[in-house]
């Protein structure tokens, strides 16, 4: 017997800044605590929100990327998690938003993810200066793709009862449900920085967050009518996802404040290849498991922890005893700290590992975003020479990159970009590479 498909819901918005973080993790908090299991995703790639959704759910969270992933993978990402009652996930940018050339599945949109796997999308919108005109905003959602399940609208910073009721009589007129009404005041701030949210393992006080959450959004939604919008359909069927291998049997992989990027897709496809992960932390300097064959430094802010990196002394030298014969790798800011020195926002520099002669800078910032599609020139532990896709998202720039490039890069229009990574063998026999962008799958167009 065909097992029920688990009913599930986008969580979306006409843009960015509109309240979906808040309305996510009131959601996943509220149906927790009246004992629903619920699985969170989150739409495109972000490694920093899946951090939350697992606080507040209890539950791993996993991206869903329709430009990174070919549908077999979106496919597996969703038909691989243990049972639920229901799955939410978390749109990005605006709910069509995305880029202009598709990739492995299309432009990277939430509405591209909702429409594949059936999930109704909630809306959510800041009605701040706007009354009934909100309807307009919603029924043009609501309609753009026919083939979009929509289940309704949560309003976003209503100012008043008044407010309230002259926004729920424009959407009544146009036929769309108002699934909640957030006031303005007593809404939930989330401590950010400059590439989102705060991580949540940094949150101070992240259980109390949730909490508060959990009742606003319970206090001011109607949870049964939310549960009963979300639905699905069944899987369409597509070729298996191509592989992606670990870089090694037993990878130790730098953890803490400093390198803590890492998508759980990729740490989740690891250990189901059977893959031992052995963390250690840089900045406590700390040194690799000796027993691992391979050294995985993720992104993170190796800018706001230079110093201590710089003075890890007993961290460097086992660097560079486990480079002279077994693969390193570094994403963003490992690739930096591979490099031999970083320069921080007041523009002191920083000795780095030296493995790379990579030199970065934060001094003057500038913002480096968007999906890679990598051909590589040298091999990767684990994915030997084929090509790859990801996404780069940083402020550093880059002021000498002397080391053999390790990919030719192209942006999402096909465009190169001059963040081609770096490798260098080492005389041991051992290698070491870095990439400005983060793996989300191997590329299979």
């Amino acid at each position: 017997m065909t097992p029920p498909l688990t009913p599930g819901l986008m969580i979306s918005a006409p843009a960015s800044g509109t309240g979906k973080t808040v309305l996510m993790l009131g959601l996943l908090a509220a149906l927790r605590q009246r004992g629903l299991s619920v699985q969170p995703f989150k739409s495109g790639p972000d490694y920093i929100d899946p951090g939350f959704h697992r606080a507040a759910s209890g539950r791993a969270s996993f991206n869903l990327d329709a430009w990174a992933m070919e549908p077999g993978r979106l496919i597996h990402h969703v038909a691989s998690q243990p049972p639920a009652d229901l799955i939410l996930a978390e749109g990005s940018m605006g709910l069509f938003d995305g880029v202009a050339k598709p990739g492995e599945t299309g432009i990277g949109s939430s509405a591209e993810v909702a429409a594949m796997m059936g999930w109704p999308v909630v809306l959510i919108i800041d009605v701040s200066g706007q009354a009934q005109s909100a309807a307009a905003t919603a029924r043009g959602f609501a309609s753009l793709r026919p083939d979009l399940p929509f289940a309704g609208v949560v309003l976003n910073r209503v100012a008043s009862p008044r407010h309230d009721a002259l926004i729920r009589e424009g959407m009544a007129a146009a036929g769309i449900p108002v699934l909640g009404a957030l006031p303005r005041q007593g809404n939930i701030t989330l401590p950010e920085r400059h590439l989102g949210l705060v991580q949540a393992e940094e949150t101070e006080g992240l259980q109390a967050i949730l909490d508060h959450a959990g009742a606003f959004i319970a206090a001011h939604c109607d949870l049964d009518a939310i549960i009963a919008a979300a639905a699905a359909r069944p899987l369409p069927e597509a070729a298996a996802p191509r592989p992606l291998p670990p870089p090694g049997g037993r990878i130790a992989l730098a953890r803490d404040a400093a390198f803590s990027f890492t998508y759980p897709h990729v740490l989740d496809a690891w250990r189901r290849a059977g893959a031992t992960i052995l963390p250690f932390s840089p900045l406590a300097d700390e040194a690799p498991d000796d027993s691992a064959d391979c050294c995985w430094l993720p992104g993170g802010y190796p800018e706001l922890h230079a110093p201590r990196l710089a003075a890890a002394d007993r961290f460097r030298r086992a660097m560079h005893r486990f480079a002279e014969t077994r693969p390193v790798h570094g994403e963003c800011g490992g690739y930096m700290t591979l490099g031999a020195g970083l320069v921080d926002a007041e523009g002191v520099r920083h000795p780095m590992l030296g493995l790379l002669r990579l030199e970065t800078s934060y001094a003057k910032r500038r913002m480096h975003l968007g999906y890679r599609r990598a051909a590589l020139l040298a091999p990767l532990p684990g994915l030997g020479w084929q090509a790859l896709r990801g996404h780069e998202f940083h402020y550093a720039s880059i002021t000498a990159q002397p080391d053999a490039p390790l990919a030719e890069v192209t942006d999402a229009t096909g465009a190169p970009v001059p963040e081609t990574g770096s490798h260098r063998v080492m005389p041991g026999g051992g290698s070491v590479t870095g990439t400005f962008f983060h793996l989300i799958a191997p590329a299979a167009t």
